[in-house]
């Protein structure tokens, strides 16, 4: 299949949609330059929406998550749930986007975080690696009706699809945390069966799944996420490793990601590693080095997973720790690095392309404060809302503004006793993953990875920054 970046007509929409900056790139509006954050262990946990309370899930009744009073959920798909093509909804869900809103229908598209061997999604016919369990399923979202219409099977045969993100041209890149090959063994010695190399992006219609082509040119690492300046048509990488780089990759035509291109590492001047002692308010000059195979997926006579690090390393590439989530916002890029800072709690970078600047906005002191920051978006007034995954029992979806005030916004409440499809346990501790808005700012939407649910929130966003 020639995937939708490869063809004229999608290189004409994206050059269309980069001279107004599109949906996309007003969705993720931070308004002006964030500032260094503000965040002290005595402002801890308190959100300028209210306090958070226990607030019942509006499909099943359940309490699963607190929120500040006027806003509420309902959960819009759970693994195992039936999915519209007959098949069962995956679990593990993380990386998600909002692609496009047609009136009140409301289209995602979704990972699953499935690694090890299985059964594909979409039987293989249509699976790219037919023992690899991972993939993505696209979610109709009616906010009118406040139900979901249709879900089904959009990717499959891939391999722990971590994170991702959306097109200028209306898809999804959905990216393999995992570099498997044939090689692999599992923990018991035994082959895993694998038949394809992986450790690739893909570009992911939202439609029905189709035969998939890997991006080689953007590298095979292990992939987190993508953000792509709808300017320029540069695609922005982030590696989810210790230590970790950060790439871009420059096509020869914007718009098509199949075709050739360059992939490059970045440089912070002076400093090659980012990952701790990093002074408040820090910022560096930037240069890129290229990768000069980016196919090459471990250091030679290794299996380390690290040969397009190892690359860009030896030309003066920096490493960071755990990069995870990015984003593009008026003519800058934010960046989380998980497990990065003095307390390895999280750092959260601004890039500015153009300017070739890289500053620190925020680094966690504690868990208390922010719990290893991973997946990303911006709100439509301005605020960054991070996913935490650091285990704290009571993960949060926390707002970092424009003028760096940190706050929670939502903290993950999940205990099952098996009310819904025989679940049960202490979900509390679970990540967050995925939050992303409608266009018209009316809709959070935002996954708990385990047991696997996803849920929509709506409320009175306008008194408060988001």
């Amino acid at each position: 299949m020639a995937l939708p970046s490869a063809n004229p007509e999608s290189r004409r929409t994206f050059l269309q949609m980069s001279a107004g900056a599109a949906v996309i790139a007003g969705l993720y509006s931070l308004g002006g330059r964030l500032t260094q954050s503000k965040a002290r262990p005595e402002t801890a946990g308190v959100s300028p929406y209210g306090p958070l309370a226990l607030a019942n899930d509006e499909n099943t009744g359940l309490p699963l998550i607190k929120l500040p009073q006027g806003f509420r959920y309902r959960t819009i798909s759970w693994a195992k749930d039936p999915l519209s093509d007959g098949k069962s909804t995956p679990n593990a869900h993380d990386g998600m986007a909002v692609v496009k809103q047609a009136g009140s229908e409301v289209t995602l598209i979704r990972n699953h975080e499935r690694a090890g061997k299985g059964a594909t999604l979409g039987g293989s016919a249509v699976s790219f690696d037919p023992v690899a369990p991972g993939g993505c399923t696209t979610l109709l979202f009616n906010t009118a009706k406040e139900r979901l219409e249709r879900s089904f099977v959009s990717l499959s045969g891939t391999l722990q699809n971590c994170a991702g993100g959306p097109t200028p041209w209306g898809t999804w890149l959905s990216c393999e945390e995992n570099v498997g090959d044939p090689l692999n063994k599992d923990k018991d010695g035994k082959p895993t069966g694998y038949t394809r190399d992986h450790g690739w992006v893909f570009d992911v219609k939202p439609e029905a799944a189709s035969a998939p082509v890997p991006l080689t040119g953007l590298g095979r690492f292990v992939h987190e996420a993508v953000a792509i300046d709808p300017a320029t048509g540069i695609v922005y990488l982030t590696e989810d490793s210790n230590p970790a780089g950060f790439y871009r990759f420059i096509p020869s035509t914007p718009g098509d990601l199949v075709s050739s291109g360059r992939l490059e590492m970045l440089s912070a001047i002076g400093r090659p590693d980012t990952r701790k002692r990093i002074p408040p308010n820090a910022e560096f000059d930037v240069k890129w080095v290229s990768i000069a195979d980016p196919t090459l997926a471990h250091t030679p006579k290794t299996r380390d997973g690290k040969g397009v690090f190892t690359q860009g390393q030896k030309l003066g590439g920096s490493s960071f720790a755990r990069l995870e989530g990015v984003f593009f916002t008026e003519g800058r890029l934010v960046i989380t690095a998980t497990s990065g800072g003095n307390a390895s709690q999280g750092q959260v970078w601004e890039y500015t392309p153009g300017k070739e600047k890289l500053r620190i906005l925020f680094e966690s002191p504690s868990k208390e404060i922010l719990n290893m920051p991973d997946n990303l978006c911006a709100t439509p007034q301005g605020c960054v809302v991070l996913c935490e995954d650091g285990g704290r029992r009571g993960q949060r979806l926390q707002g970092l503004t424009p003028t760096g005030e940190l706050f929670p916004f939502a903290e993950n409440a999940m205990v099952l006793k098996g009310e819904k499809h025989g679940f049960k346990g202490d979900f509390r501790g679970g990540e967050w993953s995925g939050v992303c808005f409608s266009p018209d700012g009316k809709w959070m939407f935002a996954n708990m990875q385990s047991p696997g649910v996803t849920i929509a929130i709506t409320g009175p966003w306008e008194d408060g920054p988001f």
